[in-house]
């Protein structure tokens, strides 16, 4: 993981994370049946994060330029309330939920992985790419985590944003309490 002197501080400040889809909770294929239907597939790991960071008071939302059923989907299953798909201005959705929720741009974050997601990214107090997301976007992005989009990236920024808030020891201490 590479994390910028102030990704801990920043990342402490969060009440809300944000995230694209394409190249971060998924690999970026794009799988498409005979009849159209676009497929992707999402990492476990991924979704146990955001389950975490749900569970500890940081509200979750998807940000993303493509719209798929199956993103739909996976975000009822994860319990995300706030989905937004087939968006071109990322930076002025994120405006219209942070006012809906009363969130300032320094409390919020934002993981993408190419240079679209670039202006959010750099409208947030945190920013988050996964390894290999572009170099570009990984220059300017506080954290960079080891594991690459759709592979445990999501997962790796979730833990990294509760170790700095303090509560991952509580996230995971359930786990830890089973018998023996």
């Amino acid at each position: 993981m590479n994390a910028a002197p102030d990704a801990a501080a920043r990342a402490r400040r969060l009440r809300l994370m944000a995230f694209d889809v394409d190249g971060v909770l998924t690999d970026g294929t794009l799988f498409y049946s005979d009849e159209g239907v676009e497929i992707k597939a999402f990492n476990t790991l991924d979704g146990h994060g955001l389950k975490m960071l749900q569970h500890a008071g940081i509200a979750v939302a998807i940000i993303t330029g493509r719209k798929a059923r199956c993103v739909e989907l996976r975000a009822q299953n994860l319990g995300i309330d706030h989905l937004f798909q087939g968006v071109a201005d990322k930076r002025a959705v994120l405006d219209c939920l942070l006012a809906e929720l009363g969130i300032a741009r320094e409390e919020a974050g934002y993981m993408g992985d190419d240079i679209v997601d670039l202006p959010v990214m750099l409208a947030c107090g945190f920013s988050a790419t996964p390894g290999d997301g572009h170099p570009l976007v990984a220059r300017h992005a506080l954290l960079a985590t080891q594991r690459g989009g759709g592979r445990g990236a999501v997962r790796e920024a979730c833990e990294f944003i509760l170790e700095a808030q303090g509560k991952l020891a509580d996230a995971c201490a359930p786990y830890l309490a089973a018998p023996r």
